[in-house]
């Protein structure tokens, strides 16, 4: 026996199955041995090697998705004990046992805890949420941004599209296109970037429609369970401002 597990209990887990986006979920619960720094990414792959229920059944490797494993592409994200967060970076020591792992809820499931958030991706695409560069040359030194803008910048340019805001928003789901938060918080942080400003009325009129600002409740989920601490309801506000003021410039004609 590994005298570093000994002593302690077995991991439980309960893992949401689903085979694929038609069929029928349920519950199943699994027992991992307990080895130190765990977290729930290195849990599942136990059950990988050895794909066998907790009540001594074989059964089929449990679906789910990671790439970096340090909490910078959010793909591992899923709901965990209720909380939609990273596996990679949920200790298994931190939780409460037994574990609960489900797939986040407002997006297409793939299988088992893997969906596809496609949807996140299409909101960046519609609100320009990149800085456009042309030709092949040197463009030379890039503008220069202040400090102050540069310090709230970085916060923003954190995100990782995880869905985590987009879970937790009560204004999203299958019903309902609003784009979340974090492409309004996007917005924001190109609209700031000096060459960036010059797509500002591109993208502000691209949150002005239904599925974009004004359908946010200001519930204020997605700061709670942001894993950068990004400040997505300042970004927010400070959009509305920014629409409002476009949308006076749309009556008036002005392209200032």
């Amino acid at each position: 026996m590994n005298t570093e597990t000994a002593g302690h209990d077995p991991i439980r887990l309960i893992v949401k199955r689903q085979e694929g986006p038609n069929a029928k979920p349920h519950w199943e619960e699994f027992s991992v041995a307990h080895q130190p720094h765990m977290n729930v990414v290195s849990a599942l792959m136990e059950i990988r090697k050895n794909p066998v229920n907790a009540q001594g059944k074989p059964t089929t490797p449990v679906v789910w998705e990671s790439v970096c494993l340090e909490e910078v592409c959010g793909a591992c994200t899923m709901i965990i004990n209720g909380t939609p967060r990273q596996a990679c970076s949920a200790l298994i020591d931190d939780l409460r046992q037994p574990i609960r792992l489900e797939p986040l809820t407002k997006f297409p499931l793939v299988r088992d805890l893997k969906v596809d958030r496609t949807l996140l991706f299409d909101a960046l695409k519609k609100t320009h949420a990149w800085i456009d560069i042309d030709g092949p040359f040197d463009l030379g030194p890039g503008p220069r941004m202040s400090a102050r803008t540069q310090s709230w910048a970085y916060e923003l340019s954190r995100c990782m599209t995880c869905g985590c805001c987009f879970e937790a928003c009560p204004n999203t789901g299958h019903a309902n296109q609003f784009l979340g938060p974090a492409a309004i918080s996007q917005v924001r942080l190109f609209n700031a970037h000096p060459t960036g400003k010059l797509n500002k009325q591109e993208r502000l009129r691209s949150i002005m429609g239904a599925d974009g600002i004004t359908s946010c409740g200001n519930a204020q989920n997605c700061v709670r369970v942001c894993p950068k601490d990004i400040p997505l309801t300042t970004s927010i506000a400070q959009m509305n401002r920014d629409t409002t003021v476009q949308s006076i410039r749309n009556v008036f004609g002005s392209d200032a």
